[in-house]
């Protein structure tokens, strides 16, 4: 319709445009995700190139067996990871550095059925023959050898023994503790009783033993009697002389002194038929040459006799004993624990 001026009505349309529509924050949270796990695989990249092989295998062996048993070697009870469990099954591979269940070299036992711990297991017996030479294939050299290495450790058992005896302030030897000497020589283990000017083994010119002196042979008796070694008693003198025409010598006192030596020692319960040799040496082989009439050269003088030097006492040799008869010897020396030898005392 026209107006009245006869003017035509402009008309504007105008198109409203809506938008589309709010779609929430869920896409947030998903890069957010994203953005987390790019940051811990970048750190985890750090980490892997930061540490060394051993760090990684230890790492890996966690991540492939939480629990502890090794994938591909069986499982179960005798599984190399059980036992070595934390808190919830972790495998302590990771905090036990020093045993990770990578390392091919860490064995474990296996577990007792119970699964509380591992079953005490006894040591295999040692072989009869074991520390001992072949018979069948030794020399004669070779067991004699053999033979004198174990004795001289006998030895050196047994001069500890007395050393121990004579230090303890109860003992018999205490009595003439700074008149007892022991050593060792090439013929064995020497025990020397010297006399002293204000306290002598023997009265002057006599063959009977003082009660002090005694006591120290007693007490000997039972020390000794602990070797199978057998023994020579020689009594010494000083050089003094008997008076001229006399029909008794320092060679006749001091074979008498090494009788009453003996005669002691058996009253101590010593076997007689290990008492070798008893020998009178007189003057003739003084303990101080420069002073042949001082008083220590009167002694006793015990020797624990080497087998050598008994079989040559014997008139025997090594190599004529028998290889059996060594080791049989041998093993009497040394008897097993808790097995006495057949000449020791009861106790």
């Amino acid at each position: 319709m026209a107006s009245a001026g006869g003017e035509q009505p402009i008309i504007i349309k105008k198109k409203k445009v809506s938008g589309h529509g709010h779609h929430g924050g869920a896409w947030k949270v998903a890069y957010a995700d994203f953005v987390t796990a790019m940051m811990a695989f970048f750190l985890l990249l750090w980490l892997l190139g930061s540490t060394s092989k051993d760090d990684r295998q230890q790492i890996q062996a966690y991540f492939r067996d939480p629990a502890g048993s090794i994938a591909g070697q069986g499982g179960g009870l005798d599984a190399p990871g059980m036992g070595n469990t934390g808190p919830g099954g972790a495998n302590q591979g990771m905090i036990n550095w020093d045993n990770p269940l990578t390392q091919p070299e860490a064995k474990q036992e296996p577990l007792a059925q119970s699964g509380a711990e591992a079953a005490p297991t006894e040591p295999a017996p040692k072989p009869a023959t074991e520390g001992k030479p072949d018979l069948e294939k030794a020399s004669d050299d070779e067991v004699a050898r053999e033979q004198a290495a174990r004795e001289q450790k006998t030895l050196d058992a047994l001069q500890k023994d007395l050393e121990k005896e004579l230090a303890r302030d109860d003992s018999a030897f205490v009595k003439l503790h700074d008149q007892i000497l022991i050593d060792q020589t090439a013929l064995g283990l020497r025990i020397q009783i010297v006399d002293k000017a204000n306290r002598p083994m023997f009265q002057s010119g006599s063959k009977e033993l003082e009660i002090y002196a005694e006591e120290v042979l007693y007490r000997l008796a039972t020390i000794l009697n602990k070797v199978v070694n057998k023994l020579s008693v020689n009594g010494h003198t000083d050089a003094v002389p008997y008076g001229p025409g006399s029909d008794y010598t320092n060679w006749e006192l001091s074979a008498d002194r090494a009788n009453s030596a003996r005669r002691a020692l058996l009253d101590g319960d010593y076997p007689e038929k290990k008492i070798l040799t008893v020998q009178g040496m007189g003057p003739s082989v003084p303990r101080l040459p420069e002073k042949p009439e001082d008083p220590s050269n009167r002694r006793i003088v015990i020797l624990v006799l080497k087998k050598e030097i008994e079989d040559a006492l014997k008139g025997s040799s090594l190599v004529s004993r028998t290889q059996e008869e060594i080791i049989k010897d041998e093993e009497a020396a040394n008897p097993p624990p808790g097995k006495a030898s057949p000449d020791a005392p009861p106790p």
